[in-house]
């Protein structure tokens, strides 16, 4: 099975702008070219005044392109030709200037001669001044440019390079480059409903210690992200107390909304939570870490340390076995196993059909913690072994298998 690598080999076009947070670009186009992207930019005649292009050649290992090539008498018409080149073009930073111009359709410039004979769609993505942003002009020119096709996203909240603070920062690398890694994920999960559990649960001893498992929440993360880039409505019920991770808004399609994070404790809040929204869900995920265990007696206030301890013990809800036993037969449910090397398959194959999962994904205990694993995979009819495999490339090969 090929793991999918969703920039490789994609031609991405960046038209710079002349805004201060150029200096994200560098950043920008490294993590790209690392992603197997290949890069090329154009810069504005304000961009020029802010670093020579010969930075951004550098950095992309393809020309980078000014005014000075746009008027070149070559005999070649380079906006035309650069406008068939991208499978993508991204607008970074974009400025009210460049933004008003684009707005009424000039061609005065090689990027914005070359964004009007062009394809491909555009990632528009502004950077200014606070009151430059909600100036009525830049309003109605950002919901013009909505209206022709170009998807534009609203800029970062924070301190801003005049000293004000505010909305009008260009959002973070990271983000930006997640956008466009999303761009290229095809959307087979538009209208389906996925459930996700992650993160570890905890039980309370007293009323600050706890017993939990170790988990990050980190594979539960790579399933909820998948399955949102895929398109889908995604569900997912968190047992961490803060969500550490990047998901950028994807507003270029209204149809997939915004994942929703139900943020929980113990077990049985993650159960409650995880029952109320099953029944209306397609896909059911279990990569959730509940506890097992839990005080048969929650002491008030903090316990003092004056004498040994003994805690009596119940167990917890089992809510991947109560919700797969009550799924459909359009429901799809996956459950997750970690145990000893040596036990796992024999331990895997009988948790499957236990807890009643159409698929299951078990990897060995000693692989816990790491950011890739061994897996083996059971699903309907097979049974399929990965050596070595990323957790966000897990997130991709279950997605596949399911055929989404």
């Amino acid at each position: 099975m090929s793991l999918s690598e969703p920039l490789k080999n994609k031609k991405i076009l960046i038209g710079i702008c002349g805004g201060i947070a150029i200096y994200k670009i560098c950043e920008l186009i490294r993590r790209l070219k690392n992603e197997g992207a290949q890069i090329t930019t154009i810069l504005t005649t304000g961009a020029e005044k802010f670093v020579n292009p010969v930075l951004f050649s550098s950095l992309s290992k393809n020309t980078a392109y000014t005014n000075e090539n746009f008027f070149k008498p070559d005999g070649s018409i380079l906006h035309i030709e650069l406008g068939k080149y991208p499978d993508v073009i991204l607008i970074v930073p974009a400025t009210a200037s460049f933004i008003s111009k684009l707005a009424v359709g000039s061609a005065s410039e090689l990027l914005l001669a070359t964004l009007l004979a062009s394809k491909a769609p555009v990632y528009i993505f502004p950077s200014m001044n606070i009151s430059m942003w909600e100036n009525p002009a830049t309003k109605e020119n950002i919901e013009r440019l909505k209206r022709y096709g170009y998807f534009v996203y609203d800029p970062s909240e924070g301190s801003l390079a005049c000293g004000e603070t505010g909305k009008g920062r260009l959002p973070e690398v990271e983000e930006i480059l997640e956008i466009v890694k999303a761009h290229f994920v095809k959307k087979t999960l538009i209208g389906k409903k996925v459930l996700i559990t992650g993160g570890p649960t905890k039980e309370y001893i007293d009323e600050v210690r706890f017993i939990t498992n170790a988990s990050s929440g980190k594979t539960a993360f790579f399933l909820a992200k998948e399955a949102y880039y895929r398109g889908a409505e995604v569900h997912l019920v968190w047992g961490l107390d803060t969500f550490p991770y990047v998901l950028p808004r994807l507003n270029y399609f209204s149809q997939i909304p915004f994942p929703k994070i139900y943020f929980v404790k113990t077990t049985k809040e993650m159960f409650e939570v995880a029952k109320s929204v099953f029944p209306q869900c397609n896909i059911s995920i279990f990569a959730g870490a509940p506890c097992d265990f839990r005080p048969k007696t929650s002491f008030k206030g903090k316990l003092k340390k004056k004498e040994t301890l003994t805690i009596d013990l119940e167990l917890t809800e089992d809510i991947a076995k109560f919700l797969s036993s009550k799924k459909t037969k359009e429901q799809i449910t996956i459950g997750f196993a970690l145990e000893e090397r040596e036990k796992l398959l024999n331990y895997a194959k009988n948790k499957r059909l236990e807890k009643f999962f159409d698929y299951l994904v078990a990897n060995p205990l000693d692989a816990a913690g790491k950011s890739e694993s061994d897996y083996v995979i059971f699903t309907p009819k097979d049974l399929l072994e990965f050596k070595n495999l990323p957790k966000f490339q897990l997130a991709k090969v279950l997605f596949d298998l399911l055929g989404s």
